[in-house]
């Protein structure tokens, strides 16, 4: 046992992830599973992927099984991935970029238009109070 206690015939030992209960001839380990939050595993997941922590200490640090931290981070990864082929199939093409293009510059048109003449009007409305 890594705690380094020894184990006496009849006696319960609690860890924070297990019980350990021996009767004479029988030892039984029931391990007691952990729920996280989506939130905390994305946090914990950014630590290691964006801050550059090790996957070691912060699984040390948390004491949160290594084996559990390689899984949430490789499905942080593969959304990822997921993502990223996602957004390339959105690429615009040649075509389509430029009709956007020519909406926007139309759009921008028509307002420094409107913008001119708002501008003549209050030149206009502000000389006649003179």
């Amino acid at each position: 046992m890594s705690s380094g206690c020894s184990i006496k015939s009849g006696h319960t030992y609690w860890r924070h992830d297990l019980i350990i209960i021996n009767n004479k001839k029988d030892v039984l380990i029931m391990a007691k599973y952990k729920s996280y939050s989506p939130e905390f595993k994305e946090f914990v997941v950014k630590q290691i992927e964006l801050d550059g922590h090790k996957i070691v200490d912060v699984s040390q640090n948390l004491d949160i099984p290594y084996d559990t931290l390689q899984k949430w981070l490789k499905k942080y990864r593969d959304q990822k991935k997921a993502e990223e082929k996602n957004a390339q199939n959105q690429l615009l093409t040649a075509t389509e970029y430029r009709e956007m293009f020519e909406a926007e510059r139309k759009s921008k048109l028509e307002l420094e238009e409107e913008l001119t003449i708002l501008k003549k009007a209050m030149h206009i409305f502000t000389q006649e109070k003179k």
